[in-house]
């Protein structure tokens, strides 16, 4: 860990110097980082989602855990991506850890701005994770990380202006433009979930009122169902029935479910998401003008429940409709995984660095030994 010491220097050394470099070397560099594997983590927030990814976007291992209980410490979070970044390391030489954070993260992707869902504030997560690991470590917004994975390796691939939205929890997002993601001046980019869209609305957990993830997400979905289910309503009888009175016990994966069934409120609710959804993009087309978006995170798993009302509510609220070209809106194909191997193939840019400085180490080593064996030698004549 000592020989570590010099490599992970400290804040505004070389590595916080080569970091802030990766994003203009994106495009050109991610042909020729090395091939080597590296681990990706995604955090968000119920879930930390840990694997090793090669040089193709395969992953060779995953693990995963539930967000700790008591997240409101930043330090028992780090501590779970410590204990699974070592375990992975158990069996597979890593390069380099990627990790995609639910919140902001600053422009050197080294803090934790500001997460709604976990208790981080101005968390310098990437030096002290990399405090505590023998390789490079890279953070990014999971939003990010899940559209350069889409870019790479999905349902991007091949465009050159892709705008990525997740559902999940809340709402992230991401803006990819020729092959570089755009995080703006101070990092942040990309947040629309936290659009307002209906002044004075629905609480949401980033101190603001009407953000667009409280009308379109898997929050958004199960709170409708489980206030229409407190309320005894007649539309709501299946998924009581379903859950056997435990209002607590319904979740986004059970309504998408239920909808696939026939389940009439079911499909009601995943409608409104979509339309809200679709407004949402809509609004988006206006300012941005991208060729395509793709819809990932949990949520998207409804599929055309919910993608189809998005398309349709697009139609209806595109600036211009009918007069300009339309962004295609299509499903991520990699699944609740796209954050993680979006992380771990971003860490790969920093990977050489490591590869560079252990070559030196190994060549350091190797000269000792040849020198200790000369001088055996001229001892032994």
């Amino acid at each position: 860990m000592s020989t570590y010491g010099t490599f992970n220097a400290p804040i505004g050394s070389r590595r916080a110097t080569a970091l802030r470099t990766v994003g203009t070397r994106e495009r050109r560099s991610h042909l020729t980082a090395p091939r080597v594997p590296t681990v990706g983590i995604d955090i968000g927030g119920t879930k930390v989602m840990a694997g090793v990814v090669d040089a193709d976007g395969n992953i060779l291992e995953r693990l995963r855990t539930e967000t700790p209980d008591k997240s409101k410490s930043p330090k028992v979070v780090e501590d779970t991506i410590v204990e699974l970044v070592l375990d992975l390391s158990d069996r597979h030489d890593v390069h380099a850890v990627g990790i995609g954070a639910a919140g902001w993260v600053d422009a050197d992707r080294n803090r934790v701005l500001f997460a709604p869902h976990l208790s981080w504030r101005n968390e310098p997560l990437r030096d002290r994770i990399a405090g505590r690991l023998a390789v490079p470590v890279l953070v990014d917004n999971d939003a990010n990380t899940a559209a350069w994975a889409e870019w790479r390796f999905g349902a991007g691939r091949g465009e050159d202006h892709l705008v990525m939205i997740t559902l999940g929890t809340g709402i992230g997002g991401a803006i990819l433009e020729d092959g570089q993601v755009k995080r703006g001046k101070f990092g942040v980019a990309g947040e629309f979930g936290h659009m307002q869209v209906v002044p004075g609305g629905h609480r949401c957990p980033c101190g603001n009122r009407g953000c667009w993830e409280q009308y379109s997400s898997g929050n958004a979905l199960v709170r409708e169902a489980r206030e229409l289910a407190a309320a005894d309503s007649p539309v709501a009888y299946g998924i009581i029935e379903h859950v056997k009175g435990s209002v607590g016990d319904i979740t986004g994966p059970m309504i998408t479910e239920l909808a696939r069934e026939g389940d009439a409120m079911c499909i009601e609710l995943l409608q409104d998401i979509g339309q809200w959804l679709g407004v949402g993009i809509a609004n988006l087309a206006a300012a941005l003008d991208p060729s395509c978006f793709v819809i990932g995170g949990g949520v998207s798993a409804a599929d055309d429940l919910l993608i189809g009302p998005a398309r349709d509510a697009f139609k209806r609220h595109l600036t211009g409709r009918g007069y300009r070209p339309e962004a295609r809106i299509v499903r991520a194909q990699l699944g609740p995984e796209a954050g993680m191997v979006g992380a771990a193939d971003l860490a790969r840019l920093v990977a050489r660095r490591f590869r560079r400085a252990k070559r030196r180490r190994v060549e350091r080593h190797e000269r000792y030994e040849r020198y200790a064996q000369a001088r055996r030698s001229q001892e032994s004549l």
